[in-house]
């Protein structure tokens, strides 16, 4: 095991291994891995207690000890889905740009989408002095997870995201959602359809506060809104559109949570042989590059400053200021042809 100092944490220059944490926190190695890779195999007191045994030991996984050990001073982590997103991307390159420009190293950690995990926490990441701040995007942080961040006095801001203890930079989704109906409603399009992205946990997720906003100004004006959910995939909107698009009920317009999965209702209404937009009218939320190759009307949201604002924040409390605040950016309709 090592030789240990009086505290009995491992002496200065041994690295710790998995098997120190198993033997102090008595559980199997399996767990310990689990708790690291898996958190939603373990319950939430066996997963608190290897958490806190890993922060009192210093542990790190092989592959990020090696990494960190060739770096110095001056680093922070951001955390997204980004296997999941490409918007998350050009969020990460928001943050890269700023950070090059002030000499700071950026250490990014991929996790499983939000919508798909089942406990959406960042439990999976060891909490240790090489990080000097966190931004975490697109996932709620687990009340447990976040008190334990705050515990360890390690800068956290949320990015796309809710939280009660740290600075967020968001954009209004329900506002996004009311503005997407508003452009639809202004064209005469009352009977709409909403495709969103389907989702295990229970959390108020972006794609329901867009929901929300935009049934909000649907109904007031009179309209309908019928709802459908898709995989997070082109094809797989393009499965699920068949909901919205067969039928003598057919939306005369189709919102769609983001802008992947409206090239997926544009697909389905090709495939049924339905003009775009004479026959139904089709919009998307994100204005990425999908949404300018197939000349998407969509909602533009600001990626790259939202990373380049959330690192001015985080900055701003690793240099002291502890005041919590909500930077909310602005999103604005992009008129193309498919309304």
């Amino acid at each position: 095991m090592g030789q240990r100092d009086d505290g009995g944490a491992p002496a200065a220059g041994h690295r710790v291994t998995i098997y120190q944490v198993a033997e102090r926190a008595q559980v199997s190695i399996s767990t310990v891995s689990n708790v690291l890779n898996k958190p939603e195999r373990v319950s939430a007191s066996t997963r608190e207690r290897v958490l806190a045994v890993v922060d009192e030991l210093g542990f790190m996984p092989k592959v990020q000890a090696v990494s960190l050990a060739r770096r110095g001073t001056g680093r922070v982590g951001v955390m997204a889905p980004f296997t999941s997103y490409g918007s998350y991307l050009r969020r990460l390159a928001g943050v890269l740009t700023a950070a090059t420009e002030l000499e700071i190293d950026v250490l990014v950690f991929d996790h499983e989408s939000a919508a798909l995990a089942s406990s959406p926490v960042l439990a999976s990441m060891p909490i240790h002095g090489r990080l000097d701040g966190l931004i975490v995007m697109g996932l709620q942080i687990e009340v447990g997870i976040a008190e334990r961040l705050r515990e360890r006095g390690l800068p956290t801001v949320a990015v796309d995201a809710d939280s009660e203890l740290f600075s967020r930079v968001v954009i209004g989704d329900n506002d996004g959602g009311r503005l997407a109906a508003r452009h639809l409603i202004a064209r005469g399009y009352r009977s709409t359809g909403y495709l969103l992205e389907r989702q295990v946990s229970d959390y108020e997720s972006q794609a329901i506060k867009r929901l929300a906003g935009f049934r909000d100004v649907v109904s007031a004006a009179g309209g309908t809104v019928k709802v459908a959910t898709s995989e997070n995939s082109v094809e797989g909107a393009r499965r699920a559109a068949g909901e919205l698009l067969d039928g003598e009920d057919r939306p005369r317009a189709v919102m769609a949570h983001h802008d992947a999965l409206a090239v997926g209702i544009l697909l389905a209404a090709r495939d049924r042989g339905l003009r775009v937009p004479e026959d139904v009218a089709v919009m998307g939320f994100d204005d990425g590059e999908a949404a300018a190759a197939a000349d998407l009307t969509t909602v533009r949201q600001p990626f790259e400053e939202s990373g380049s604002t959330a690192l001015s924040v985080l900055l701003s409390h690793i240099g002291g200021a502890a005041l919590r605040s909500t930077t909310m950016l602005d999103v604005q309709v992009v008129e193309r042809s498919t309304t």
